[in-house]
């Protein structure tokens, strides 16, 4: 044994005469009791009255040292004074360690499992003999409860307080988490009946990487050599060289809380190898064993710099610039988001903190993030480009040092129609044309050069004759002649620069010129017409357009005779293409006029074309289906009739009117705009294709524009069309045609009328707020308003209803009806539904007023009309707004009823012109039936709206408007 004389004195001289005083009683006073003891180490614990824990003395004797868990702040304790001397009198009583009867049995620990919980028991050793302990350590300590006297040490009673916490002798798999590192320090643990020792270390997976057969690595889980079984989630049984122990298990967001992911495979390609070595192998370093079995896998990380390299180039008009977050210099790395991806040599160390510096560099100066590709153009190029090269960074690339605007561009033009030429030059540089005239309409003030580079863009220049230049450019063939439609531009431009026109735009001047000048038109021989002034006009204006191959759009008020100016312009094979119920008027109007001319209808099952005719009628729909027939001829001549039906350029009817040939292409339209500036487009397309470019090109330069109330916007679309449209109002040229004036007139509902009509507004609002709010269209929300404009007319329309009077608006229209009918006047009535007409026919028959009815159903319309016509015909006809708005004469007649009024104005105009037109020599009056505190009232002021688009285009308006969603809600207010 070590001797004890040399510690016996170092802890004498350490003491003071009380503290060692003090130590002899408690010595005396059998009160330390020998723990454990070897030849550098001795554990002793001093019992103390008043404390609850008994201090514990550990001695070196090799050393001379001492220390004391009392926590006393001198060299000293009498604790350590009475260990040394107890210690003393054992060894010389030949005993290994003093024993204290006083002692309490020290408090062992009996673990086992049940179910998903761990069984705490403890007991208190003494001897070879375990006693259990049922209560507390503090209950049996302060007296409270019965049990065998116990020993705790600190460790003891921080267990025995969690225990009581939770007042359970069986633990969950949480609590055992917070009970592991206690029992750690506990001296006598067992599981299951054998020692075992609780370790707070954790058990993580081992980890075994290999190469991959694809490149990269291999990386597999698996459970470490040591492992026994789990014992709880998160828990598990090892056995290794010193036997068994108790491991909390670690990565368990891998491996599982039962281990049960394992084995688990990943592959990492060689993009995240910096991944790999980096973050993932010293996660797993910390927690469980890495086996590398491939010597391909580097074997550290090492510390590189991170840094921004930026990549700029010029793409076409644009300065492209691309910034990347990357490690070394070269780059063996670079940060894609949160992925380091390794590119080639040392594998970098990531260093979040440096790749924040870098961002925040990057964003300082010039406001780009990492990964994503910028490209700016014009002002915005030229700003980066100035910060790029203050920039103190990596720069690969020398777009940005090129960027700077030489002399602004002049334009250098060959103005010859059949060899036109554009440049734009700065020096011995050139810009491409069109390029210059796409900066400048994106607003943008630099352009790219041919040879690489920017110059600027002469503004002034450009604003005054840039819109000029675009639509010749457009206009313009690979041999780099003109269309002949964009010649009078060409003229214009000639003017606009004061540059001479050539001789092959002198001819063009009278469209120029207003047609002040036009060249009177040398009429058929056959014609048998004597035609009014502007009658002449329109067709000298038709026949020169024809001779400088421009096609015409004639879009004179309804009732002017541009049937018979059509026909007076008629020349070489002609097919005309109009509405079925208007087919028939043409060919009297033909046989009428020009008698000579050969007629052939293309119609019926059996139809056919006959070569010998010099007119061919045929109807839209036949147009529609039979177009790879009426395509083969070579018309000189096409001319399609209430052009209104190629509206919609999508249209199957469109589409086919296309791609018919002919020379001289007319439409006739006295509505070429009713809904949407494309309507014109769509005619335009058709009578002179490439005027008004492509659609998508026409909406940004001209429709955009006016709905957005851009100033200018509809001068620059009339100034575009007006030599090819012809557009004249009865009131220009027929001051000899009666007046007409149009009123309106207000009906009331009654009670069971405005009941329903409530109803079915918040029903309707309901409908249409869900269609707007789901995406629907315009037009689809108009369809849901059906129903109500029905309502404000006659409920009987609306399903489910009846009655047995006629509606409120019904006996007003008769009440006007017995008056007019009584003071001699013949009177047209309009609906769009034949269902309203059905409610008026019995309310006539009863009055005794005689009336036809003209709608789609009628056989004989011809018949209809003359009957109607007759000085004895009857002073009614009954019309649907489909059937008698375009093709008839009904001059007879001197009051018209608008029974419901539409949405666009130009149908019921067309309805009112079939009394108001040439022929007619009485006043008309023209009135539109409307239910007070309905829609129909706020329908007029949509009409108003929708004049305004037509006049834009074609009129002296300056804006236009469309029907938008907030005008839908304002209908249903």
């Amino acid at each position: 044994m070590v001797d004890l004389q040399p510690l016996f004195v170092a802890i004498r001289g350490a003491c003071s005469n009380k503290t060692w005083s003090t130590g002899i009683e408690l010595s005396r006073g059998d009160a330390v009791d020998g723990i454990e003891a070897s030849d550098e180490e001795v554990t002793l614990r001093v019992k103390v009255p008043g404390r609850t824990v008994a201090p514990t003395v550990t001695l070196y004797p090799e050393d001379d040292e001492w220390d004391c868990d009392c926590g006393s702040s001198g060299d000293c304790c009498e604790h350590v004074a009475a260990a040394i001397l107890a210690l003393r009198q054992a060894r010389k009583e030949g005993k290994r360690l003093p024993s204290s009867a006083k002692a309490g049995g020290r408090i062992g620990y009996r673990l086992s499992p049940e179910g998903e919980r761990l069984v705490v028991a403890r007991v208190a050793v003494t001897g070879d003999e375990e006693t259990p302990i049922d209560g507390s350590l503090a209950g049996l300590l302060s007296g409270r409860e019965s049990g065998p006297a116990v020993e705790p040490d600190s460790v003891d009673l921080t267990i025995d307080r969690l225990m009581s916490m939770n007042r359970v002798r069986a633990l969950s798999a949480d609590t055992v988490q917070s009970l592991l590192p206690l029992l750690a320090e506990a001296q006598d643990v067992t599981f299951e009946g054998a020692p075992v020792k609780v370790l707070a270390q954790g058990l993580g997976p081992t980890a075994i990487v290999t190469a991959a057969k694809k490149g990269g690595f291999r990386l597999r889980l698996e459970a470490p050599a040591s492992f026994e079984r789990v014992i709880l989630p998160g828990l598990a049984l090892t056995r290794g060289d010193e036997g068994l122990a108790l491991r909390p298990l670690e990565l368990t967001d891998l491996a599982g809380l039962r281990f049960e992911a394992l084995p688990l495979e990943s592959v990492y390609p060689a993009g995240r190898v910096a991944e790999l070595i980096g973050e993932v192998l010293p996660r797993l370093r910390q927690h469980g064993e890495v086996d590398l079995r491939t010597s391909e896998l580097p074997d550290r990380v090492r510390h590189v710099e991170a840094r921004i390299v930026i990549d700029v180039e010029q793409k076409g008009g644009a300065l492209s610039v691309l910034p990347v977050l990357v490690y070394g210099d070269p780059p063996c790395a670079r940060v894609d988001g949160d992925e380091l991806v390794h590119l080639a040599g040392p594998v970098p160390r990531r260093d979040k903190r440096a790749e924040e510096r870098a961002l925040r560099g990057l964003r300082e100066a010039l406001d780009l993030v990492p990964g994503r590709r910028v490209e700016v153009m014009g002002k915005d190029a030229v700003s980066l480009a100035h910060k790029l090269r203050s920039f103190q960074g990596t720069i690969h690339g020398d777009a940005h040092r090129r960027l700077y605007p030489k002399k602004p561009l002049s334009a250098e033009l060959a103005l010859d129609p059949g060899d036109f030429s554009a440049r734009f030059v700065s020096g011995g540089a050139e810009a491409d044309p069109e390029e210059v005239l796409r900066a400048y309409q994106r607003g943008q003030s630099v352009v790219p050069l041919l040879g690489g580079g920017w110059a600027e863009l002469p503004a002034s220049w450009l604003e005054q004759h840039g819109h000029r230049l675009a639509e010749i450019l457009a206009a313009r063939d690979a041999q780099g002649t003109v269309a002949p439609h964009a010649r009078p531009v060409m003229a214009e431009l000639c003017d606009a620069l004061e540059r001479p026109r050539p001789p092959a735009l002198q001819a063009l001047a009278p469209l120029l010129d207003g047609f002040e000048s036009l060249p009177e038109a040398k009429l058929p021989k056959d014609l048998r017409a004597d035609l009014r002034p502007y009658q002449h006009e329109g067709v000298a204006w038709l026949s020169f357009l024809r001779k400088a191959g421009l096609g015409a759009v004639l879009a004179d008020d309804m009732g002017l005779g541009k049937t018979l100016q059509a026909i007076a312009a008629l020349e070489g094979p002609t097919l005309v293409v109009a509405p079925r119920s208007v087919v028939p008027n043409w060919a009297l109007e033909l046989e009428r006029f020009r008698p000579s001319l050969r007629v052939s209808v293309y119609h019926g099952a059996s139809r056919s074309l006959a070569g010998e005719a010099d007119v061919v009628l045929t109807t839209y729909a036949l147009l529609r289906n039979d177009i790879d027939v009426l395509r083969s001829v070579a018309w000189q001549t096409v001319v399609l009739d209430e052009s209104q039906a190629i509206k919609n350029p999508d249209s199957q009817v469109a589409r086919a009117a296309f791609q018919l040939g002919g020379q001289f292409r007319i439409t006739l339209s006295g509505t070429p705009v009713e809904n949407r500036l494309e309507e014109l487009w769509s005619q335009m397309h058709f009578a002179n294709p490439g005027l008004l470019g492509g659609r998508e090109d026409f909406r940004q330069r001209y429709e955009r524009p006016m709905l957005d109330g851009e100033p200018g916007a509809a001068a620059r679309l009339r100034a575009r069309i007006k030599p090819v449209v012809l557009r004249r109002t009865k009131r220009e040229v027929l001051r000899d045609l009666p007046p007409r004036t149009d009123a309106v007139i207000h009906s009331v509902l009654d009670e069971a009328e405005r009941e329903v009509y409530d109803a079915l507004q918040l029903a309707t609002r309901e409908e249409v707020l869900e269609q707007l709010a789901a995406g629907g269209s315009v037009m689809q929300a108009l369809e849901a308003l059906l129903r109500l404009r029905q309502a404000a007319c006659d409920r009987t329309l609306v399903p489910g209803q009846t009655s047995d009077r006629p509606s409120s608006k019904v006996r007003r229209l008769l009440s006007r009806l017995d008056e007019a009918v009584a003071d001699g006047h013949k009177s047209l009535v309009f609906s769009q539904w034949t269902s309203l007409l059905d409610r008026v026919e019995p309310e006539l028959e009863a009055r005794g007023i005689p009336y036809l009815r003209l709608d789609g159903q009628t056989r004989d319309r011809g018949e209809v009309v003359a009957r109607f016509q007759s000085a004895d015909g009857p002073p009614v006809l009954l019309i649907s707004l489909r059937a008698g708005g375009t093709g008839l004469n009904l001059t007879a007649a001197d009051h018209v009823f608008l029974l419901d009024p539409w949405w666009n104005p130009a149908v019921e105009d067309q309805a009112a012109d079939r009394a108001h037109r040439i022929g007619q020599d009485r006043p008309v009056m023209v009135y539109r039936m409307v239910t007070k505190d309905t829609v129909e009232e706020r329908i007029l002021a949509l009409q108003e709206a929708k004049r305004s688009l037509a006049d834009a285009a074609l009129g002296e308006a300056d804006a236009a408007t469309r029907l938008t969603r907030d005008d839908l809600l304002a209908l249903l207010a």
